[in-house]
């Protein structure tokens, strides 16, 4: 249980670094993330959206032991990105623009696994 607490904490910091970064940048308009993202075909309001949506999925995803429902949220949004930065970058600049993307991917996958041996789902009957 130890092992999987550190290895989970440890993708909920190195997610968050990743997923804020990326947030902050979209809203302060960084010049290198506004490029890339409307080159792949993205309008600006997107972007602003996108950076709200990363920044406050960062706030949750750090929230010790509360608001796993909405981390399951979180979770889902963050693999929504990556899916669709990795197709944009195919379709538009190639497959070997999209090494971060398959990083991302496997980075959060180990993630939600760890989260959900740590917090495993309980269904209920309504």
């Amino acid at each position: 249980m130890k092992t999987s607490k550190i290895i989970y904490w440890t993708g909920a910091a190195l997610t968050s670094l990743w997923f804020g970064a990326s947030g902050f940048f979209e809203l302060t308009k960084n010049p290198l993330v506004w490029e890339i993202t409307r080159q792949l075909g993205y309008p600006p309001h997107f972007i602003y959206i996108l950076g709200v949506a990363k920044l406050s999925g960062v706030a949750v995803l750090l929230t010790p032991n509360r608001l796993l429902r909405l981390k399951e949220w979180v979770f889902a949004g963050i693999f929504f990105d990556i899916i669709f930065a990795f197709f944009s970058k195919v379709a538009v600049l190639g497959l070997p623009a999209t090494i971060d993307a398959v990083i991302a991917f496997m980075m959060v996958t180990v993630t939600y696994v760890m989260f959900r041996k740590l917090y495993p789902a309980t269904y209920s009957r309504i």
